[in-house]
């Protein structure tokens, strides 16, 4: 559930997404992949002998084509899979069956059960200059053909409703109908995110902007907190300096308490306005994270997106 619900925008602001986005995308989801190391490597066959056949597996990728492939080991993260002319990587994020959470023990058990089979897949990567091959387990679900489809439909600004199929430190995978698109964290909320799974479960059903599309690199950009209208923007209007406002622990930290309000808004209860000098020693024990508290608003700062929030005198 969102934290908050405010009236959705007839003109969302659609930020201008460039490669240093995806980058930082990318290196987060490579810093999330344990690294096994050799020992940890299993492989049933030596596979880097194979000759790729580069016009072929661009042909699987251009006509959107289910490929089988024999899974001949897994590091990293992932499946090597090859077959007569084809060589390549299955991210565990693309398996069917992955749980949402996996400690590296399980992630390399279920890695480990691959082993030894066929897997049916798609190509959702082809880079022969970087000798690069990434497939899908989860996008042959969708059957051939639904990617060019899909890509010739959705335009920046579409609204479209999918799927989320897994939920990472670094963003929400959505679904769209045999591609997949990501909601980096950024843009799930207009309030701090200390992890998507707040906001979003897999499985769950979901209403996102499309923010950028890239057919050429198999990226979709979603939002779903530009759905919403920015509730930064009406909060001088909603509220004044002095006000007694219901609000919700989401942090405790060192130097104070974060709460956020009705509207998804986060505001800071300052270590030095809070009154008890046995309070200061040790905010845990004094509040938690989800409870309900009430507070005063200090004051307003909408360019620097700041809420200095306090308790009240008792």
């Amino acid at each position: 559930m969102l934290p908050y619900q405010t009236k959705a925008n007839s003109e969302p602001d659609i930020p201008q997404l460039d490669e240093g986005w995806w980058a930082s995308v990318l290196a987060d989801e490579e810093a999330l992949q344990p690294d096994f190391g050799e020992s940890d490597t299993k492989s049933i066959s030596p596979g880097g002998s194979l000759l790729v056949d580069w016009e072929k597996v661009q042909e699987y990728y251009d006509r959107d084509e289910i490929v089988e492939l024999f899974v001949y080991g897994f590091n990293r993260g992932g499946l090597l899979v090859q077959g007569e002319d084809i060589q390549g990587f299955v991210p565990v994020s693309h398996l069917i069956e992955t749980p949402n959470v996996l400690s590296d023990e399980d992630r390399r058990s279920l890695l480990a059960s691959y082993v030894g089979k066929s897997v049916r897949l798609k190509v959702i990567e082809c880079e022969a200059t970087a000798e690069r091959i990434v497939l899908s387990e989860r996008a042959a679900l969708a059957g051939e053909g639904c990617r060019k489809e899909l890509f010739n439909t959705l335009k920046t600004g579409s609204i479209i409703t999918g799927t989320v199929t897994n939920v990472t430190d670094f963003g929400v995978f959505v679904d769209l109908g045999g591609v997949e698109g990501l909601i980096h964290v950024s843009e799930l909320s207009w309030g701090r995110v200390q992890h998507p799974g707040e906001v979003l479960a897999v499985s769950q059903p979901v209403k996102v902007l499309v923010l950028q599309v890239s057919e050429e690199n198999a990226r979709i950009a979603l939002s779903l907190k530009r759905l919403y209208r920015n509730p930064w923007e009406t909060l001088a209007e909603n509220y004044q300096i002095g006000d007694i406002v219901d609000a919700q622990v989401t942090a405790i930290t060192r130097f104070g308490v974060f709460a956020r309000l009705g509207e998804g808004i986060e505001g800071l209860i300052h270590v030095s306005s809070i009154p008890s000098g046995s309070i200061q020693k040790d905010l845990n024990k004094y509040f938690s994270t989800g409870s309900a508290i009430t507070v005063k608003i200090l004051h307003i700062d909408i360019e620097r997106r700041r809420l200095g929030l306090g308790l009240l005198d008792e």
